[in-house]
């Protein structure tokens, strides 16, 4: 065994990037997926949650053994939970019924303990949002818990740094446009600023539930892509980060998730769905000769009762 690789937490980063076969713009353009789900939880989000706290070990607001607390709709708090369960830090998740329930069983597998809260029938709200802030602040006062709050905290833009630098050379530098979702707007920004260091050129787009279009100016809506749309403008987004916000349905999304999974064998959550439809849409203006780069989140794995249901409305 390498030196370098002493836990788990090694095999985090370092992704594939593939390009899609079957699912192809009509004009010849290429969209090419970074297959995220290869990270040991299989989301993209081990990479903020060892960023988080590892910086705030290396600055002393985390001390060995002490407890973390975060809100999450799942993925972070699957990461955190890994994270935390290696480095030995008690960890308090706050949560809702309105995400995923194998996500929330994965977070108490790992060892984390959960505060539920409950959701407007499933759907991930503006309200939903806050209140869980605000669960989550008021745990960190009462228990001097570590929050890593992850909606202002800007130790993981550095984690996105490193993914843009690894799609850069995966790519040898030929990539003409990046396209992701928006959550807390970190990946996208981390992985935009990487990219925009080696060349300022590459076109960047921004990701949004068509119900909750407030990037756009559009009015806070209900929704159902996991780990997008908080349903307001977050702390880390910024207007100047893309030339272009696209609005993807959550029917939209679903259903191309079933495309790439029949269509391609990449079995993808909701958000991988919404980022294919507008990287589609951003091969289609860019024209033929372009390389467009999306994201693969995280793995459809994690929401195998949501797309259980949604096959049995088929019959």
């Amino acid at each position: 065994m390498s030196e370098k690789q002493r836990s788990i937490l090694d095999r985090i980063g370092n992704t594939s990037l593939l390009a899609l076969r079957k699912i192809v713009p009509s004009n010849g353009a290429r969209i090419l997926v970074k297959l995220e789900n290869e990270n040991p939880t299989g989301s993209m989000k081990d990479r903020m949650a060892l960023a988080m706290i590892e910086a705030a070990e290396a600055d002393g607001r985390l001390l060995p053994g002490g407890p973390v607390v975060e809100y999450t709709g799942g993925s972070t708090g699957v990461s955190l939970s890994l994270v935390c369960a290696v480095k030995g830090h008690p960890l308090h998740i706050v949560t809702s019924d309105a995400f995923a329930r194998e996500k929330l069983d994965h977070m108490r597998i790992l060892g984390a303990k959960l505060q539920v809260i409950p959701s407007d029938s499933g759907r991930m709200t503006e309200k939903l949002t806050k209140d869980m802030i605000e669960a989550a602040r008021v745990i960190a006062e009462d228990t001097g818990a570590f929050w890593t709050d992850q909606m202002k905290n800007r130790d993981q833009l550095a984690a996105y740094h490193t993914m843009a630098d690894e799609i850069w050379a995966q790519t040898d530098g030929r990539i003409d446009g990046f396209v992701q979702s928006v959550g807390t707007a970190a990946s996208l920004r981390g992985i935009a600023e990487g990219l925009r260091r080696h060349d300022k050129r590459i076109s960047i787009v921004a990701v949004e539930p068509a119900e909750s279009s407030v990037l756009s100016g559009g009015p806070s809506g209900a929704h159902k892509i996991d780990g997008i749309g908080a349903g307001y403008i977050v702390p880390l987004w910024q207007e100047s980060i893309a030339q272009a916000i696209e609005q993807v349905s959550t029917e939209e999304a679903m259903a191309m998730a079933f495309r790439l999974a029949r269509e391609e064998g990449l079995f993808a959550g909701t958000s991988t769905g919404a980022n294919v439809i507008a990287a589609l849409r951003l091969a289609e203006r860019l024209g033929p000769g372009a390389t467009i780069v999306t994201v693969m989140c995280d793995t459809g794995m994690k929401y195998l009762r949501t797309y259980g249901a949604k096959l049995e409305e088929s019959f």
